[in-house]
């Protein structure tokens, strides 16, 4: 939307219908600026609104020079005139909201509809429930879980529940699980990525052979390779050998077990390709899933993997007690140094601000279901890492993947 707003200059044209004679918004005494933003460059896309028809600029008011004539009649015409460009200006948005909610129901998403499978590789927490979600979308389309658990593969093709993460909550009938890579990656239109970090580029190796040079990869995994320090998006092409490999990063403040649950969540897709990123978006987006996009890769998954690290240090203060004043410092100055370092990579300072930041931070950092919080937590409290992961059924620390 906000595209769209900068792509239309003139505002005028908007709040001002054409023909007829134009009526004025200000008082007699006022003049009316229009202050232009520097217009985006929109790369023409299926995905993209048509043009906005109003302006993208905003109105403020500049009084004239003063001049010795005005008295307590100007001052009226000047309120008179706020009133009526307080209402131009109600107008003009409730034209925009109007033409939104059209455009909407007429930009009907073809990338669903076109999306005939997809496979998410790997059977963990996030991983179910990314499959589970995009299952839903579309009753028609096959979702193939490639797994290394035979039990668990058993369990989710007959009974339709991943007995070891989500034993409560039903799998859509389309999702089908299997150990075999050619079985899962044949025709497959998008494939999502939720191995462990640590664990990925092994993996992805093993399995290269089956995967089409063009198919997008789309990464749910946060962190940093050990030793190599390498993200994601460096993981993955390298592993399979293809520079090439059409990248997203999905990334956001967002709690498996909510996400199966269709409770609210906000995430982000970046992609260098904005046609790809727009395809993810339409993919995943739903009533109770919103999807932003971004270009920042780098900001996303630096982000994403530093917030862990953060976690469990807001975790160690928790669990030694030392109070809400050093929890607040503790995540202050981690934000700040996050910050820092992903600009000196190359991320915009917004991405830093935005859901793949502040927003997963905050998740992280102060929520119970964090499982980065609970190691810390822990730690504080006395206990030995050995023990706590020995007693934790997900990844966590050991991989730094949230």
């Amino acid at each position: 939307m906000a595209a769209a707003l900068i792509a239309e200059p003139s505002l005028l044209s908007f709040v001002l219908p054409s023909p007829g004679p134009r009526r004025s918004i200000c008082s007699p005494g006022r003049k009316l600026r229009v202050h232009r933003k520097p217009s985006l460059l929109l790369v023409a896309s299926p995905s993209l609104p048509p043009p906005c028809p109003f302006a993208a600029g905003t109105l403020d008011l500049e009084p004239d020079e003063e001049s010795p004539g005005r008295g307590l009649s100007s001052r009226q015409d000047g309120k008179e005139g706020g009133r009526d460009r307080r209402r131009a200006v109600k107008i003009a948005w409730e034209k925009l909201v109007r033409w939104s909610r059209s455009w909407r129901s007429k930009a009907k998403s073809d990338v669903l509809e076109g999306t005939k499978k997809v496979v998410v590789l790997g059977g963990g927490s996030f991983g179910t429930a990314m499959a589970a979600h995009v299952a839903s979308r579309k009753a028609e389309m096959e979702v193939a879980m490639l797994l290394r658990d035979g039990d668990v593969c058993r369990a989710i093709n007959e009974t339709h529940f991943n007995c070891k993460y989500f034993p409560e909550h039903k799998l859509p009938e389309n999702i089908v699980a299997t150990t075999s890579a050619k079985d899962a990656l044949l025709g497959a239109d998008y494939c999502f990525h939720a191995v462990p970090v640590q664990f990925s580029s092994s993996f992805l190796r093993g399995i290269s052979q089956h995967v089409d040079q063009n198919l997008p990869f789309i990464s749910l995994s946060k962190g940093l390779e050990l030793n190599t320090l390498r993200t994601m998006s460096q993981i993955i092409p390298r592993a399979l050998g293809n520079p090439r490999q059409p990248f997203i990063v999905l990334s956001g403040p967002s709690f498996a077990v909510e996400l199966m649950r269709k409770m609210p969540t906000a995430m982000v897709v970046a992609s260098k390709d904005k046609k790809l990123a727009s395809a993810a978006q339409q993919l995943l987006a739903s009533p109770n899933l919103r999807i932003n996009s971004s270009s920042d890769i780098t900001g996303v998954e630096i982000a994403g993997a530093l917030k862990n690290v953060l976690a469990i240090a807001a975790g160690i203060v928790e669990g030694m007690n030392l109070g809400n004043n050093c929890m607040a410092a503790l995540v202050a100055q981690g934000c700040s140094e996050i910050r820092w370092l992903a600009t000196k990579m190359g991320a915009k300072p917004t991405t830093l601000t935005g859901l793949s930041g502040s927003g997963d931070i905050m998740l992280t950092c102060f929520v119970n279901l964090s499982r980065n919080r609970t190691v810390g937590l822990r730690l504080g409290s006395g206990e030995t890492l050995d023990d706590i992961l020995s007693t934790m059924n997900q990844v966590s620390i050991r991989s730094f993947n949230s």
